[in-house]
């Protein structure tokens, strides 16, 4: 199983990175752009939030159930913060993932509520940004890029 939601988590993976970039670029094109703010636009942040939410539901089941990696983290937590890839895995993979799933959430919200259209824009790209820049900072990439293949 731990193979099976590991291949399922790098794909996702892939899906949550193009529509992070998608939706930061188009807030910042759309800010900066002077556009109004459409349907497209809140589906787009919409899909982003979604695939955020099935990574993390994902990277969850492989955190506490199947990772041998966070398994042996959580044994000895003190011993496995000296260990780099324990650490990074334990710890850090998760709070940047974790807060890229909130500021993904935050983009959506806040643009929603903003009065105009500037503003929905502005915030968009301010929270989407952020959280793309957490998603490539927590990114494995020293893991093979597509597993399998």
């Amino acid at each position: 199983m731990y193979s099976f939601f590991l291949a399922l988590h790098n794909v996702v993976r892939w899906a949550a990175l193009i529509l992070a970039i998608v939706a930061t670029v188009s807030a910042f094109l759309g800010w900066f752009g002077k556009r109004e703010w459409s349907t497209r636009d809140r589906k787009i942040g919409s899909f982003f939030g979604i695939a955020m939410d099935i990574q993390l539901l994902l990277g969850l089941i492989l955190y506490f159930m199947y990772s041998p990696l966070t398994r042996t983290a959580l044994a000895d937590f003190g011993a496995a913060m000296g260990v780099k890839d324990l650490r990074f895995y334990a710890i850090e993979h998760a709070t940047y993932m974790i807060l890229a799933v909130v500021f993904a959430h935050l983009g959506s919200i806040l643009a929603r509520r903003a009065p105009e259209s500037k503003a929905k824009f502005q915030r968009a790209a301010i929270f989407f940004g952020l959280s793309l820049l957490l998603i490539l900072l927590g990114i494995p990439w020293t893991r093979p890029l597509f597993p399998g293949l």
